[in-house]
Order: C-alpha cells, then sequence, then structure tokens
C-alpha cells in the first residue's frame, strides 16, 4: 500500500501510575517457585522486563482512551469537526458490544457523521486501524481520523499468579505456557492522522505492508487481557521473527527504500531476546530502534505506537528521519509501515 496524502500529526498518551516489578511478581509466586523449583530472577532474566504499570482496579479501557484522545486531538491542533473516522484498536475492550469506540467517541464529542468501530488484531489492532483510517485519507472519504487503545493487564497477570500459587497440578511444562502472561503491562495512547492539506507537521505516511502466516494462529490463544492466555513463547518467536524477515523484504521492495536507508525504527515491544533475534535477521543495528520493554513490559496493541511516543518525545526520532514501524502480532500477523518525519507536535 502506497500513499501520497496521509499524515501521523501527532500522538496522545496515558501510563499508569503503579509500578509492580518482576521482583514482586516473583515474591507473590513464592509458593510456586518453591514447588517448581525454579531460581528467583527467573523472570526478568528470561525476559528482560524490569517492571511494568498498572491502572487502577476495574478501570473501562474506555475511560483512559478518552484521555489519551484528548491528549491527540489537543496536540494535532486539528477542529475535531474535521475527524471523520474513530478506530478503537485495544485487545482490551469494555465489553463484547457495543464498540468501546462508542464510549470514546461521546466522550470526545465527536460529530455524528464520524464512523465508530472497534477492530481487533491481537497486538497490531492499533497499527491495523492505522492503515484503515489512512487508507480512508488517501480515497478522500474524510480529511481526519483518530485511532486510539488502552490495554488494561492487571486482571490476566494476578489471574496467572493465582492460578500458578493454586493449581497443584501444573508442571515446569506448564508453567512455560503462563510466562508470557506475566510480562503483561498496561498504557494507553491515541494518534490522530489528517489529510495532507490539513497538516502542520508534513510528516508523511509513505508505505504499509501486510502478511499473515496464519498456519501459526494456534501458538498463542486467550480470551482477552482479562483471563487466562496460552503461549508457546519460543516457538512463537521463532515463527514471528522468520514472518518478521519475509514481510520486511516486501516492505523494503514497497517502500523503495535501502536497508542502510531506515533512520530508525519501532518495533512491537515482547522480550529481549525477541528483540535481539529480530534485529540480526534483519541486519538491522540495534542502535536505530527505541525499546520501552524493560519498564513497560508488553503492552499488547499499545505497545508500539506507545514506543513511538515516548521516543518522539526522548528526540530519538529527528526531523527527516525515515522510520520503520515493524509490528508482528500473534496470528501470526505482520504489519510494517513507513514515515517520513518531519515534525513533532
Amino acid at each position: 500500500m502506497q500513499y501520497r496524502r496521509v499524515c501521523l500529526e501527532a500522538f496522545g498518551y496515558t501510563l499508569p501510575e503503579e509500578i509492580v516489578t518482576s521482583s514482586e511478581l516473583e515474591r507473590r509466586l513464592a509458593g510456586a517457585y518453591e514447588r517448581l523449583r525454579l531460581p528467583e530472577g527467573r523472570l526478568e532474566l528470561m525476559t528482560g522486563i524490569r517492571e511494568r504499570r498498572f491502572f487502577p482496579p476495574g478501570t473501562v479501557p474506555s475511560s483512559v482512551s478518552v484521555v489519551s484522545g484528548e491528549k491527540a486531538i489537543r496536540a494535532s491542533g486539528i477542529d475535531r469537526r474535521h475527524l471523520g473516522a474513530l478506530v478503537h484498536g485495544s485487545v482490551c475492550r469494555d465489553h463484547l458490544e457495543p464498540a468501546t469506540a462508542c464510549a470514546v467517541h461521546h466522550g470526545l464529542r465527536l460529530s455524528a457523521e464520524c464512523m465508530v468501530y472497534d477492530v481487533s488484531n491481537a497486538c497490531l489492532g492499533i497499527l491495523t486501524g492505522l492503515v484503515q483510517v489512512a487508507n480512508m485519507i488517501e480515497l478522500g472519504q474524510i480529511r481526519a481520523g483518530l485511532v486510539v487503545g488502552t490495554e488494561c493487564g492487571r486482571q490476566l497477570v494476578e489471574n496467572t499468579v493465582r492460578r500458578l500459587n493454586e493449581d497443584l497440578s501444573l508442571t515446569r511444562e506448564d508453567v512455560k505456557l503462563l510466562v508470557a502472561s506475566l510480562t503483561i503491562g498496561s498504557g494507553s495512547v491515541a494518534l490522530v492522522l489528517c489529510e495532507q492539506r490539513l497538516s502542520d507537521t508534513k510528516n508523511l505516511v509513505t508505505t504499509a505492508t501486510a502478511l499473515a502466516r496464519t498456519e501459526h494462529h494456534q501458538l498463542c490463544q486467550s480470551d482477552g487481557l482479562e483471563t487466562f492466555m496460552r503461549t508457546d513463547s519460543q516457538q512463537l518467536m521463532n515463527e514471528g521473527v522468520a514472518t518478521g524477515a519475509e514481510t520486511f523484504s516486501q516492505f523494503l521492495a514497497d517502500a523503495g527504500w535501502q536497508r542502510g536507508e531506515i533512520d530508525k525504527t519501532i518495533c512491537h515491544q515482547v522480550g529481549v531476546a525477541h528483540r535481539k533475534l529480530l534485529f540480526e535477521r534483519l541486519d538491522l543495528d540495534p542502535q536505530i530502534d527505541f525499546a520501552t520493554i524493560e519498564w513497560l513490559g508488553n503492552t499488547g496493541a499499545a505497545a508500539l505506537p506507545l514506543t513511538m511516543a515516548l521516543a518522539l518525545e526522548a528526540k530519538h526520532i529527528l526531523p527527516e528521519d525515515r522510520v520503520a514501524l515493524l509490528g508482528i502480532g500473534s496470528g501470526i500477523n505482520c504489519q510494517m509501515i513507513g514515515l517520513h518525519w518531519r515534525q513533532t507536535r
């Protein structure tokens, strides 16, 4: 997919105040660790995650998405009457129906003519929403759109801790399928896209490439971030990186870029081993990447765009940078997006 008139104008994000370290989780898991003879420090050693954050118990995603969405709209400087689409793309939702986007639409006081819906694509939900809104703008159907999502991972982590402590039938092999659940954190992010004529920044979305390897759809399955998740982490990492390498080759061709012309990257935040293997496979310098996995954990669909917002704030991404967003999600689905960055708002 090629774009000529779509700009990524602004971000807004919200981080929880409560910090839960991997050491604290292991203290809560003392009984299971002792029973299964697991070494202390194993969780951080395996994942590279030092800590993650949680919103208060009972937080509904839409309430935080409204806050992040308002920040993004204000940062963009775009009149909200121009927002012709609102997509809510996180794994977490308020209800099965109606769409969580409806509550966010109401909270943000957007136009009744604004298209409103949720999109579900595991950790690629917000990126998928970005592509859909970019397509609408490129086709001239809307002038601007908002993509937002909020992941509330507390319940999944607490349920996993409880099960590990209480289910005496679990073996060390069973634990391997539950470790990924302990990496989950919480976070919220929103982004505004608009047509070039409406943009002050001229941050161009240039390319989007997608690839599906759904023969691996059973490697990570859950009923949502509120219940249990079972993940074959090793196999998912291997197949995900292989899919990412295949997608990256097509992405370079679609974008018309050489590998060395990419100035900065942002990828999905899974774990340090995944990141190391991915950059080795793509033959990219990890110094051009910005990571948050160590202190935010895996924040689901919010992870990649939230990390980009923080990278902009840290001035990791500079004017005239060519930026590659490298999204890999369970399914396995892969989406990579090219940006020509000009100005941060």
